[in-house]
């Protein structure tokens, strides 16, 4: 039964992993097309971050100044910090998973690109 579960698990989770890949949306062509494509993509969503922090930096702002706490903004900062952090210390170690061949890079910027479409998203829950 396990067998089974995990079969269906791999058959119908899979499929959308390797759809969900930036290297494999920047489709074929050589490892240096597809390291341009990526580094280029990675440029876009780090932007993409900058601006829905700055959202929700106004949000946390105009928090503070309502209830006249000002923990809002403090936190977002800290939190940003810590998720940067957290952000190049993994994608560091997801490099290291490739053994120092050729695609390292594209695997580091490939996990800095899944990591920050998850924080911008994350960012917009709380703009107000």
């Amino acid at each position: 039964m396990k067998r089974l579960i995990a079969s269906f698990v791999l058959f119908v989770g899979l499929p959308g992993l390797v759809l969900s890949d930036p290297a494999t949306e920047c489709g074929g062509g050589s490892q240096i097309e597809i390291g341009d494509c990526v580094a280029d993509t990675l440029d876009r969503v780090d932007a993409t971050v900058e601006i829905y922090l700055g959202f929700a930096m106004s949000s946390a702002e105009e928090l503070d100044e309502v209830t006249g706490r000002p923990v809002s903004v403090p936190a977002l900062q800290a939190g940003q910090t810590a998720w940067s952090a957290y952000r190049d210390a993994h994608c560091e170690y997801v490099g290291t998973t490739f053994g120092g061949g050729s695609g390292t890079g594209i695997g580091i910027n490939t996990c800095r690109i899944e990591l920050g479409r998850d924080r911008a998203e994350d960012l917009m829950r709380y703009v107000r």
